[in-house]
Order: C-alpha cells, then sequence, then structure tokens
C-alpha cells in the first residue's frame, strides 16, 4: 500500500468509525461506494473509491493510518471525524465506544483535548434528541395513514419560506471547517420535519422522523461521512488542522450541498404528511430524487446567502436554534 496523505488518512480514519459496530451490511457497503463515486468527481485530492475500497477489505488496518498522521492538529481533526461518525446516529455503541477509546490511543490524545471532542458531540445528540419528542407512537414512515379528521389549514407560501430558511442554514453550516458544524445538520433536518408533520396535525416521534429519512436514502451516519469527505476533499479542512478553524473556507463554491438535501427533504415531507402518508417507498424516494435535482441548481442561487449566515455562525447560536 502506497504511503498516506493526511487527507486520506483522516477520510479512513471516518470510515472505520462507520463500522465500529461490527455491522458491515451491503446496503453500507453500497452507500459508501456511493459517496466514493461521487467525492472522486471532484478530482481533487485523494481517491475516496481507492480508500473505501482498502478500508472495506481490511488494507488499510487502523494502526496504519494512524501512523500518517503527525501533526497534533491532524490527530485532534481525525478523532473529532471519527466521534462524529459514530454519534451520527443518535447512539453510541458497545463497539464504537471500544473503537474510540482505541483511536484515542493510538493517536496519543490528551485526555482533556479527547473528552470535549466527546462533550461537543454529545450535546449535538441532545439537540437531535430534543428537536423531536420520543413519546409519541407513530406509523411507519413508509405504511399508509389516515389523514386527521380535521386536518389544520396550511399556509404553503410560509412553510416554503420555512424550508428555505432551513435549507440556507444547513448549507451556511457545510461551509465552515468544524466539526460541530456537520454534525448540527442533521438535527436541524429532524426538526424541519418535525415541525412540517406538526403544521399538517401529524405528531411524529424521532424514530419516526429517522426512519422517515432512512427510507429516502438519508442515512444518518453516511449522510455525517458524505459531508465531512465534501469538506475535505473540497480543501476547507486543509487548515482546519491548523490555524484556519475559525474561518470559513475558500473552497465555498459548489459545496452547500446540504442546501439541496435540505431543501429537497422538506419538500418531500411537506408532500408526504399534507397528503395524508399515502405515498409508498417507492414513490417517496423517487420524489426526492426528482426534488433533489432542482434544489441542486437553486443552491448557487442562494449561495451569497448561505456564505453570509457562515459568516455570523457560532456553535451558541446553531445550539439556541435547535431548542428553539
Amino acid at each position: 500500500m502506497t504511503a498516506l496523505d493526511r487527507d486520506s488518512a483522516i477520510l479512513a480514519v471516518a470510515l472505520h468509525a462507520a463500522f465500529a459496530d461490527g455491522a458491515k451490511h451491503e446496503d453500507e457497503r453500497a452507500e459508501f461506494q456511493r459517496i466514493a463515486e461521487m467525492l472522486a468527481g471532484n478530482g481533487d485530492g485523494p481517491d475516496p473509491r481507492r480508500i473505501v475500497q482498502d478500508v472495506l477489505l481490511g488494507r488499510m488496518p487502523l494502526e496504519v493510518v494512524v501512523a500518517a498522521l503527525n501533526d497534533p492538529g491532524e490527530k485532534h481533526l481525525a478523532f473529532e471525524m471519527a466521534v462524529g461518525v459514530c454519534e451520527a446516529d443518535g447512539r453510541t455503541m458497545a463497539g464504537e465506544r471500544a473503537f474510540l477509546d482505541r483511536l484515542r490511543g493510538l493517536l496519543e490524545l490528551d485526555t482533556a483535548s479527547a473528552d470535549t471532542v466527546e462533550r461537543e458531540a454529545e450535546a449535538m445528540v441532545e439537540l437531535s434528541e430534543a428537536a423531536a419528542p420520543a413519546t409519541v407512537p407513530v406509523a411507519a414512515a413508509a405504511t399508509s395513514a389516515p389523514a386527521p379528521k380535521s386536518a389544520p389549514v396550511v399556509d404553503e407560501a410560509e412553510l416554503d419560506r420555512s424550508i428555505l430558511n432551513y435549507s440556507i442554514l444547513n448549507g451556511a453550516l457545510e461551509l465552515l471547517p468544524q466539526s460541530w458544524a456537520s454534525m448540527a445538520i442533521i438535527p436541524l433536518q429532524i426538526k424541519m420535519v418535525y415541525e412540517i408533520g406538526q403544521r399538517h396535525g401529524v405528531a411524529l416521534d424521532r424514530g419516526h422522523i429517522r426512519e422517515f429519512l432512512a427510507t429516502l436514502g438519508v442515512g444518518m451516519t453516511s449522510q455525517y461521512i458524505e459531508q465531512f469527505g465534501r469538506k475535505l476533499i473540497g480543501g476547507l479542512f486543509r487548515t482546519a488542522a491548523g490555524k484556519g478553524m475559525g474561518r470559513i473556507g475558500r473552497s465555498a463554491t459548489g459545496m452547500a450541498f446540504s442546501f439541496a438535501t435540505t431543501y429537497a427533504l422538506g419538500q418531500v415531507a411537506k408532500r408526504y404528511y399534507g397528503g395524508g402518508r399515502q405515498m409508498s417507498t417507492d414513490l417517496l424516494r423517487q420524489t426526492f430524487q426528482q426534488s433533489l435535482e432542482p434544489a441542486k441548481r437553486m443552491q448557487q442561487d442562494y449561495l451569497p446567502q448561505m456564505q453570509q449566515k457562515a459568516g455570523t455562525l457560532n456553535m451558541n447560536e446553531v445550539i439556541g436554534m435547535v431548542r428553539a
């Protein structure tokens, strides 16, 4: 195996973290291969396809990957990415906990620094838990359910503005190099879907929303790796391991894919819950893909607003937005 550059090593650490729970399912493999193909299309930096294949086939063991990271900032960034991946689905399994402890030792991180990273990650998980209550039982996302007998009147224009605002915010978060920024995108998407359901008189729990996202192909772990991979390959993390953590990356143009994902997700949720949850799994996925293409074109029009928003965001403000 050839020597690893920094970006390749950090992406490999993230992939190791994704499989730390021991569940190397075929659908996960296919999803990460899809992400690798998408990232490779940028033509810059490491070859994600090779990294995914080497990690999945055991040709890139964690010890070898970690040995490629020498700078303390690089090691800290790699640990942040691993923690974010393990926490992305809202829970840390025993295998993931053991993996993070092992990674901490291999990276030779000081306890205080590593604990700070994990506390920030846990704070974002708590936000995703708070974004929708856990106590309301609902039907599975792909099953049919009758519409409320007295369906509320929904202001469609206001709802579209809300979806657009969430999309601009999540696009702005993806323009930031800090790891907490990517970790905030999923809780905000959960909150958006919850609010859309509420407006249509449907009480949702977070388990339902996560199932709804998964039905559309917006998996928690894979989405986090995709967001992180775009930042890494696109250059936003090239200075993040050093002194540039507080700045917006220069490679901002075309990077805010989370705008498109959030906008398409909001439009599908609006149609699904507004129509009495009558859409099949196949129709949900088809509708999401159809909504994604125009949303990708829209993101260029709203890029200046995303960049302006990114220039003012801080962690406390984002936490407040989710809790509001």
